[in-house]
């Protein structure tokens, strides 16, 4: 996968509003354990970057997914990992099945303004019960007349203390686990109040991603029109598998530049340190061990463009995407970690950069499906394990 000018020119775009906008707020909103999403979002929405790979007709610049990676890539130039997730979770989790298979009604209502910025979304997927396992979710929404009334809970919801609605994997049916969920947008807040039946039961305290706010969300018989219903019945297993392809594809493109620059802090760092009468980085297994890194992060680089360029072709992209992510939660958890080392004391204080990475890093092997499903998944493309009974 080759960056264009055109590429470049929406990273720039991108970076320059980082540093403007949110990367001299970033420590306040850690403190603060949270940050102002709509804010954020309408001015990312402002610039067209929340709509890079979505349709023109509701706001979007119709391109193809190279450009989301490259917006994610570019995310890794904020100095934490939360704000990058809550803007992923709006570009590439919340909204890819909605664009894909939603009514133009909704597409229209919820899509539209979410590219804009107006409009904050989250994706309601894991429970209490379910977190990996998505085909063990609980949540059901019972038909009445023209509605679903839908009761459940769903747990470890990014954004969902700010969020306006949320794409909503929801058990519409007693059949098979695979076959009897459905995608439903779910409006949370109505003028800026949560809608009846909805409530925000807990916000989560994490020891990372600080500044993203997560929530467990209860719902009481809300009720919703069967029309918010994206595609067909019974298809929201389906719908989230694929949704899952870009949401592991984001995942592992938004780690790359905050790995090269872990690494980099960490070689500014060794050359300017000295101890034993040289510089850390005068030291050789110092040097074999950043070099070492960088070349896993290249490999992560290589693998993933890879990955882009078979889901642009049209190709089922599932093993390549999951390695992506399997290599990058991986990742993200032994770079950070070395790199500390190496800081020693500094390395543990609270406010450095490596240390927030350390901490911001180590959901990536959890988070939208834990690194052993992630070997499962390919262990059965790769025919030594068996396939699910649907």
């Amino acid at each position: 996968m080759q960056f264009t000018h055109e590429h470049r020119e929406i990273q720039k775009t991108l970076k320059r509003y980082i540093d403007e906008h949110i990367n001299p707020q970033v420590d306040e909103w850690e403190k603060a354990e949270i940050f102002p999403a709509h804010e954020v979002f309408k001015g990312l929405g402002e610039l067209g970057l929340l709509g890079l790979t979505k349709p023109e007709a509701f706001g979007g610049a119709g391109l193809d997914y190279s450009y989301g990676m490259a917006m994610a890539e570019t995310l890794g130039h904020i100095h934490c990992g939360g704000v990058p997730m809550a803007i992923g979770v709006q570009t590439d989790m919340a909204t890819p099945a909605l664009a894909r298979f939603g009514s133009e009604e909704l597409k229209r209502d919820f899509l539209a303004p979410a590219i804009a910025g107006d409009m904050v979304s989250c994706i309601g997927v894991s429970e209490p019960a379910a977190g990996s396992d998505v085909a063990g979710i609980k949540s059901f929404a019972r038909k009445d007349g023209d509605d679903y009334v839908i009761s459940g809970q769903k747990m470890w919801i990014t954004n969902s203390l700010q969020a306006d609605w949320m794409c909503m994997l929801v058990n519409t049916s007693e059949g098979p686990a695979h076959k009897n969920k459905s995608l439903v947008m779910v409006p949370m807040r109505e003028n800026g109040k949560l809608v009846k039946g909805i409530e925000v039961a807990q916000k989560i305290r994490k020891i990372g991603m600080n500044s993203s706010d997560t929530g467990l969300i209860y719902f009481d018989e809300v009720r919703v029109p069967q029309r918010y219903r994206i595609g067909q019945e019974g298809a929201g297993f389906i719908y989230q598998m694929q949704q899952f392809q870009e949401e592991r594809l984001w995942c592992a493109a938004s780690t790359l530049e905050s790995l090269t620059n872990c690494i980099g802090w960490t070689v500014e760092w060794a050359q300017e340190r000295k101890l034993f009468g040289a510089s850390l980085a005068d030291q050789q297994w110092v040097q074999f061990k950043l070099a070492e890194l960088k070349t896993e992060v290249e490999s992560l680089r290589a693998l993933t463009y890879l990955a882009c360029e078979r889901y642009i072709a049209g190709e089922d992209v599932t093993e390549w995407a999951t390695m992506a992510k399997l290599k990058a939660g991986r990742l993200n958890r032994t770079v950070p970690d070395t790199c500390l080392q190496f800081w020693g004391g500094m390395g543990f204080t609270w406010e450095n950069k490596v240390s927030r990475m350390y901490r911001d890093g180590r959901l990536a092997s959890i988070g939208g499906g834990a690194d052993e499903v992630m070997l499962g998944i390919l262990a059965k493309t790769m025919g030594i394990a068996k396939r699910a009974v649907k």
